[in-house]
């Protein structure tokens, strides 16, 4: 049996009186389906390209797609849970200024190792839950040298300290967009507040002297009638 291409008449009948029927506009597809259509596109790129080649690419994307998965969970529950608000953002910002430092001069010695005895170290990575994980995450390792703890930074981790930086830059800023909403609401609320305390100042002096309007025209009327000829 042969098969034919659909034509206009193959659509659904249209009655008078009846709506047409319109088809739904496509739906955006969810984070989720976005990244197996990423995977699905890489993997149908990699079966064209040489086995050596094709490898390492599937390999780095799907490596750093987990790395960012392990830092973020560092992240939360890992520092944010168990720490109070203000600590937790003073241990990540500690945290990125170490890495930014590091990605900046990365031979710079003074960069690539810190001393946890060191007070504002101890304060807030050492103390705080989670902060010193995420240190050794992003590549740096316990050591002592002339018998003084140290955690140094091994090259090997580079790439490591690459994605576990891109995410603490990443939660500043989504933390700094919601300390600035927090900010507008409040800001808002205040307005909202004063336009109502004004509101109800306003109706209290209408009050008192729409009062005063009456008791002048009552003393008036009462004045005239004292003063009317009998």
């Amino acid at each position: 049996m042969s098969s034919r291409s659909p034509s206009p008449s193959d659509s659904p009948p249209h009655y008078p009186g009846e709506l047409p029927v319109i088809a739904s506009p496509p739906r955006s597809p969810s984070p989720g389906a976005v990244r197996e259509a990423r995977l699905a596109a890489l993997q149908r790129r990699q079966a064209t390209l040489p086995p050596e080649e094709s490898t390492e690419s599937f390999k780095a994307f799907d490596d750093d797609y987990a790395k960012r998965i392990e830092f973020r969970r560092l992240i939360e529950p890992g520092i944010l849970r168990p720490n109070a608000k203000e600590v937790a953002m003073a241990s990540i910002r500690t945290l990125s200024t170490i890495a930014e430092n590091l990605l900046r001069e990365p031979e710079n010695p003074k960069f690539r190792q810190f001393k946890p005895t060191n007070h504002i170290i101890k304060q807030r990575l050492v103390d705080p839950k989670g902060a010193l994980e995420y240190a050794v995450a992003l590549g740096f390792r316990p050591e002592v040298e002339n018998f003084q703890p140290l955690y140094v930074f091994h090259d090997r981790h580079m790439s490591d300290l690459r994605i576990g930086a891109a995410i603490l830059l990443e939660v500043m800023a989504v933390e700094a967009e919601k300390q600035e909403r927090d900010e507008l609401n409040k800001k808002s609320r205040k307005a909202e507040e004063d336009a109502r305390v004004e509101k109800v100042k306003q109706a209290f002096i209408d009050d008192r002297r729409s009062k005063m309007m009456r008791d002048e025209r009552e003393r008036a009327r009462a004045e005239a009638k004292k003063n009317k000829p009998a």
